[in-house]
């Protein structure tokens, strides 16, 4: 059984962590509220279809994410969350696969009382790439 959505803004993380490991990308899509922002790359910004399929392009590595949260400060419904993250083993393709970072993310408290991302935002203060969007 899933681990249901988080209570406390803590374990955030942890249940994403869970929701991207089962490969269910509709899962991973309810840890996020309606409007939210995904960052997969620094400098782009997607929300909604978009979101959710570069979300889903990490799953379809087949590689689990680890996550360890290092701070969280929260403040009424919304909280920071420094969370330090890997994605590491063989991918189903059968390649090394190592991608990690210190997210940047940001939750809120929901009226039915979950946490949920509103900005996901994995690779926190990297500079974007020469050649991504700005």
């Amino acid at each position: 059984m899933m681990r249901e959505l988080a209570r406390r803004p803590e374990d955030v993380p942890a249940v994403f962590a869970e929701r991207f490991n089962s490969g269910d990308p509709a899962a991973v899509a309810e840890v996020y509220e309606g409007g939210a922002v995904f960052v997969p790359e620094p400098g782009v910004p997607l929300t909604g279809a978009e979101a959710h399929s570069a979300n889903a392009a990490f799953m379809a590595l087949g590689v689990p994410i680890a996550v360890r949260p290092r701070h969280v400060y929260a403040t009424g419904d919304l909280a920071l969350l420094i969370v330090d993250w890997t994605i590491e083993g063989t991918s189903r393709a059968g390649e090394q696969v190592r991608i990690d970072g210190t997210a940047t993310d940001v939750a809120r408290r929901g009226a039915d009382g979950h946490w949920r991302y509103t900005i996901d935002n994995p690779f926190g203060v990297a500079l974007p790439s020469s050649g991504g969007a700005a």
